[in-house]
Order: structure tokens, then C-alpha cells, then sequence
């Protein structure tokens, strides 16, 4: 009985031991390969902090040199510049203002060309204006050039009764004849203005000869618009009174003359506007 107790002491104290041994040498194992993993953590990070830090240099590096090559580019300019000759500048000088004159010229001559257009189509409406209005008499109305315009001066004994802002008929076969040249000729602007002598009139429907003037520029242009279908937009009316006189209102041939209505014609600017801007 006694030497049963005893060997199975000794076989529990084997099995003991031989379980005890098993888990340090796992423990062990664990232990190492945790260092293991922390070593090569440890190099990886170094390694990446050793990667960042050749690329800030190489950057740096990459700064400097560009700093430099800047700093030599501006010294070889300012070299350049300072063993340049006088006559080499006078050259340089020399070739950018003929370079200015060359498009100033181009400009110049463009404009001249635009210029000769628009007198043709001036000398061109000039001709039809005044073949529309062949058979009125010069006591009636006159055509006249200026300035690059056409006038049309209808007087007021053609158009209206004295005193009156209603366009009689014979008055009507005049804007008759000028509508047909105004509605083929689009590309002109048509200012419409009413003028007085210097005689003051207050009616009922006039207060004075402002009145008067204006009232008689839009008689002109409603009779343009609605009855020969001139476009709206072509024309502009406007009353000038007693202040703008082609003769001397001390007599009653002057005073006469005075009394009219002016259709000024003139090719559009547009595109010469844009060029001169």
C-alpha cells in the first residue's frame, strides 16, 4: 500500500513538471515574438523617419538650387543689359517704336478705308434723296450735303397751315417720296427736327415756339412711321424753337426761312465708334 502511494507521487509529480515546462516554453516563444515584432516596428519607423528626412533634404536642396539658377538669370540680365551698347538699345528702342507705328498705320488706314465707304454711301443718298424730291420746288424745300449728313429742309408752308402742327397733303406726298428712300436705306440714323421764327405764339395748343417746333418734328414723324412705315428706331424727333435760324428773322423772307422742318440723314458710326474705342 505504501509503495502504491509512493509511485503514484512520483508519476503526479512527473505529469507536473512536464505541464509547467510546456507553458514557459510557450510563454517563452511569445515573449520573443513579441520582441521580434517590436524590433521590426522599431526599424520600420526608423526607416520612414529616415525617408522623410532625405526628402526634406532633397527639397530643401531642390529650393536652394532653384533660388540660386533664379539669383543667375537675373545677374546674366542685368550683365546683358549693362554690356549692351548704346547702339544696341537705340536698336532695340528703335525696332519696338516701328512696331507701334506699324499698327498705328494699320489703324490709320483702316479707318481712312471706313471713312471712304461712308462718304460713298453719303454722295450715294445725296443722289437718291434728291431724285425722290425732283419734283418740289426750291420755295418748297432744299437738299443740301454737310458734314457727312444730308439735310432736308421742308419749310413750314409745305408741310403745315401757319400756325398748325397738322401735315397737309402736298406736305404728305413730300415724306411720301423721302420714306421710299429711307426704307431702302436702313443702315442711316434720321433726326427729325422742328424749327421756328423768332415771333412769339401762345394758343391753346402751343404755348410757345418750343411747343411748336416739337409738336410739328412728331406730327413728321408719326405721318413717317404709321402711314410709309419708316422703322421706329431709325428716326428722332426734336425741336430746336426760334433758336437755331438760317436767316434773319428782321424780315419776312428770312422768317420764312426759318419756318421749317430739317430730316437730317446720316450712315451709321457704329463700327467707326468701335474702332476709335
Amino acid at each position: 500500500m505504501k509503495k502504491g502511494l509512493f509511485f503514484g507521487l512520483i508519476l503526479l509529480s512527473v505529469a507536473t513538471s512536464c505541464v509547467t515546462k510546456k507553458k514557459y516554453e510557450l510563454a517563452e516563444n511569445g515573449r520573443l515574438d513579441a520582441i521580434a515584432r517590436e524590433n521590426v516596428l522599431k526599424g520600420e519607423l526608423v526607416g520612414s523617419r529616415d525617408e522623410n528626412d532625405r526628402l526634406r533634404e532633397r527639397l530643401d536642396v531642390l529650393i536652394r538650387d532653384t533660388a540660386g539658377l533664379g539669383r543667375q538669370i537675373r545677374s546674366y540680365q542685368a550683365m546683358l543689359n549693362t554690356n549692351m551698347s548704346e547702339q544696341e538699345k537705340l536698336n532695340m528702342l528703335l525696332q519696338q517704336k516701328m512696331g507701334e507705328l506699324e499698327e498705328r498705320e494699320r489703324t490709320i488706314n483702316e479707318l481712312q478705308d471706313m471713312m471712304n465707304v461712308l462718304n460713298q454711301e453719303v454722295q450715294s443718298l445725296l443722289t437718291n434723296v434728291k431724285d425722290a424730291l425732283l419734283g418740289f420746288g426750291s420755295d418748297e424745300l432744299s437738299v443740301t450735303e454737310k458734314d457727312g449728313k444730308v439735310y432736308v429742309a421742308m419749310s413750314d408752308k409745305l408741310l403745315f397751315e401757319s400756325g398748325s402742327a397738322r401735315v397737309d397733303k402736298r406736305g404728305k406726298e413730300a415724306l411720301a417720296k423721302l420714306a421710299e428712300v429711307l426704307n431702302k436705306q436702313t443702315n442711316i440714323d434720321v433726326f427729325i427736327e422742328g424749327h421756328t421764327d423768332n415771333k412769339p405764339i401762345s394758343t391753346v395748343q402751343f404755348k410757345d415756339n418750343w411747343d411748336l417746333s416739337v409738336i410739328r418734328a412728331t406730327s413728321v414723324v408719326r405721318i413717317l412711321i404709321q402711314d410709309y412705315h419708316v422703322k421706329p428706331l431709325q428716326i428722332q424727333p426734336s425741336g430746336r424753337g426760334e433758336f437755331m435760324p438760317v436767316d434773319n428773322n428782321e424780315t419776312a423772307e428770312g422768317r420764312s426761312r426759318n419756318r421749317r422742318t430739317e430730316i437730317i440723314m446720316a450712315p451709321k458710326l457704329d463700327k467707326l465708334y468701335q474702332m476709335l474705342k
